[in-house]
């Protein structure tokens, strides 16, 4: 049983697991909103969605496997091929449920996600567009995090807007008009619910539709933790043979300038204003950008983010052997974790970046008895 258990954990990378919540966490965080229901569920599909492409990723090199790594759990016999394949689809179906528990515009990104991430294992992964796959798959999962929280919370910026039989709108103000939503933040929320409210209910005789946060938002920050993905990924096709100084010197380069670029302050001009009262956007623990704790703090995250990466790509670059370019994969993946504090820090969500900062003991531990790669 236990010779099982270990099995299963090598063939799922389980220490790998901890740099995952935090693409839901700094996704909702770029909407200025704190993790609610719609996060949970977004961690929850990230997680089964990871796990199912690790098993897939085996099955699919198990031939690969039995030549360059025959420890691990499917050339060794210790896992069948069957089981890995099967793990893998139901790890997608029961991440797949998770998002759509979320809503439709988080199921929609999330079927996305898991069809980047079957075609990285079963076909991409060996091709050019190998790393950009991979680093698309990051991004969606940041995105996945941001749509569901965006579609499930309560207390955001919004107005309702009630739909009479004729279809016609009687809420705020008049029939046929609807409140924007560029509108409503200007008005800060609170005047545009309270002139929903004043409309009266008897005026509602259809089902209330809501204007959603804009995802939109969380846009930049998916795209810094792809691009810090595509550096990894692209050192990752050399861990086996070694030999690439190219690879870990352009990854190392690209960190570099992502810490430079994240340690910059970020002009939320799109920001949701604070919301009077309890479960707004900006009732929280958001800080005010530019003020001395946040940069402080934001200059630390990004300190632990380039010490976590850079050092061991520098090693490679120096030394491209299999083992060094086997450390600095490893030390990229568990950089994604000081990037999503980061990306959280960056957008005023100082807490939720101290939070996904205190994952990095836990995926420091679980790595030294199971291997990130």
């Amino acid at each position: 049983m236990k010779a099982a258990v270990r099995a299963w954990a090598e063939l799922l990378r389980v220490s790998a697991l901890f740099t995952v919540p935090g693409d839901a966490l700094a996704g909702a965080a770029a909407l200025g909103r704190r993790p609610d229901r719609g996060t949970a569920l977004a961690v929850g599909a990230s997680l089964c969605l990871y796990e199912a492409g690790m098993a897939l990723n085996d099955w699919a090199d198990r031939d690969e496997d039995a030549i360059d790594r025959p420890h691990r759990p499917i050339p060794s016999g210790r896992i069948t091929p069957g089981a890995a394949l099967a793990a893998a689809g139901a790890l997608t179906a029961a991440g797949l449920t998770l998002a759509a528990r979320a809503g439709r515009p988080a199921l929609t990104v999330a079927t996305g996600l898991a069809a980047t991430v079957w075609a990285y294992d079963l076909h991409l992964k060996h091709t050019q567009a190998g790393p950009a796959a991979m680093a698309g798959a990051r991004a969606l999962d940041l995105l996945l995090g941001a749509t569901a929280t965006a579609g499930t919370g309560a207390g955001y910026v919004g107005v309702k807007r009630p739909v009479g039989a004729t279809g016609t709108s009687h809420a705020a103000g008049g029939a046929g008009t609807v409140l924007p939503t560029r509108t409503a933040h200007i008005l800060r929320g609170a005047r545009a619910l309270g002139r929903a409210r004043a409309a009266g209910p008897a005026q509602s005789m259809g089902p209330a539709r809501t204007t959603h946060l804009d995802v939109r938002a969380a846009v930049p920050a998916a795209a810094l933790l792809g691009a810090h993905t595509y550096a990894v990924t692209a050192v990752s096709r050399h861990e086996a043979q070694g030999g690439s100084t190219v690879a870990p010197l352009g990854a190392l380069a690209a960190i570099v300038a992502l810490g430079a670029a994240a340690v910059r302050e970020q002009r939320r001009s799109r920001d949701l204003p604070p919301v009077p009262g309890k479960g707004g956007p900006g009732d929280h623990h958001r800080t005010r950008p530019g003020s001395p704790a946040p940069r402080l703090l934001l200059t630390a995250l990004t300190a632990a983010y380039l010490r976590t990466a850079a050092k061991p790509l520098l090693h490679a670059t120096l030394n491209p052997s299999p083992p060094l370019t086997q450390r600095a994969v490893g030390s990229g993946i568990r950089a994604m974790i000081p990037l999503q504090a980061v990306l959280a820090a960056r957008a005023g969500a100082a807490g939720t970046g101290l939070a996904v900062m205190g994952l990095v003991p836990l995926a420091r531990t679980l790595a030294r008895k199971v291997s990130l790669t």
